[in-house]
């Protein structure tokens, strides 16, 4: 198994996550069989599903960049199952050896089956989790997966993803721009639309979810003086905006390049000035510390309704975050 993790093409970390959960699990299957660790059959360990789900979730908890996880309980059925070696209870031996090994808690459903599997197990095992949920936490985005089997009650696991917030700190709102960290430019070069052309496709790209739409002046190999257009997009509107910019610009090729990001932690919060209302947008640096920038369009709007200068405005939104 570890040369297979080796072999295959991911971070470091994800290749780590791999294999502390293979370890974890031969070392369950091990005891359950009762025979050394070097000896373990791999007919069930290394079965292809296995496999997958190891190494599939371990490069998308990489990818993540989660800090922490944790787990209040795994709940398992009761009853048996039929395995390889025949017939054997529920919880499965090997799953019990992880839970005991790495000291996981348990507890059982009203349900016929099995619910953790020895690989389910291993990943939350690998992981290290903690077992108690923050008192208060902002959830950013939530996972759902159904199970194959059929059982009394629906068979899902749910993942939250979520924010912990300090006990006397103000929430703030999750923002509608979560992105995801991977993203994908597009770009292209045009030597022979108007102004009026390439303004309409960037405002059209805008309206159909592009991230960021810019144009950069440059000479081509021609020595025309051109437009370059750079589109950031997320991985599922590619093709839909690829579509926009063959339709509304004379390009006749798009270059595509996906890039990974680090993006912060980042939110919505109202504050209160003399003015009114102002929104402002914060982020969460990797320290902790936060910083927030109000939004302009409304620090605007009070501007010229109050009469008052902009940055006055603006000082006085910042200063009314500090003051929370």
């Amino acid at each position: 198994m570890a040369r297979i993790i080796d072999a295959t093409d991911m971070t470091e970390g994800a290749r780590a996550l791999a294999h502390k959960t293979f370890d974890i699990l031969a070392a369950a299957e091990a005891k359950a069989h009762a025979v050394p660790l070097d000896k373990v059959h791999f007919h069930e360990v290394g079965a292809i599903d296995s496999i997958v789900d190891i190494v599939a979730t371990s490069v998308l908890l990489d990818s993540l960049h989660i800090a922490r996880a944790i787990v209040p309980v795994l709940v398992d059925g009761h009853g048996t199952i039929r395995c390889q070696h025949g017939i054997i209870p529920v919880p499965a031996p090997a799953t019990l050896n992880v839970c005991t090994a790495c000291g996981l808690p348990l507890r059982q459903a009203d349900v016929e089956g099995e619910l953790v599997t020895p690989t389910g197990a291993a990943l939350v095992a690998a992981l290290d989790p903690a077992f108690t949920l923050p008192e208060r936490y902002l959830v950013r985005t939530v996972g759902i997966g159904a199970g194959k089997r059929t059982y009394e009650r629906p068979s899902l696991l749910r993942a939250l993803l979520i924010d912990e917030l300090p006990g006397d700190a103000p929430a703030v709102r999750p923002s509608a721009d979560m992105t995801p960290a991977q993203v994908v430019k597009l770009e292209c070069d045009i030597d022979d639309s108007t102004s009026e052309v390439l303004a309409y496709a960037a405002e059209a790209l805008r309206e159909a979810g592009a991230r960021e739409v810019h144009w950069l002046p440059i000479f081509t190999k021609k020595g025309r003086p051109a437009y370059q257009l750079q589109v950031i997009a997320s991985p599922e509107d590619v093709e839909r905006l690829e579509l926009i910019i063959f339709r509304e610009t004379s390009t006749i090729g798009i270059r595509r390049v996906a890039m990974d990001r680090t993006v912060l932690a980042r939110g919505l919060e109202r504050v209160e000035t003399p003015w009114g209302e102002v929104t402002l947008k914060c982020v969460t640096l990797p320290d902790g510390t936060e910083r927030c920038a109000p939004e302009y369009d409304e620090c605007a709007a009070i501007a010229r309704a109050a009469q008052v200068p902009l940055q006055q405005v603006m000082d006085a939104a910042r200063a009314a975050a500090l003051g929370k």
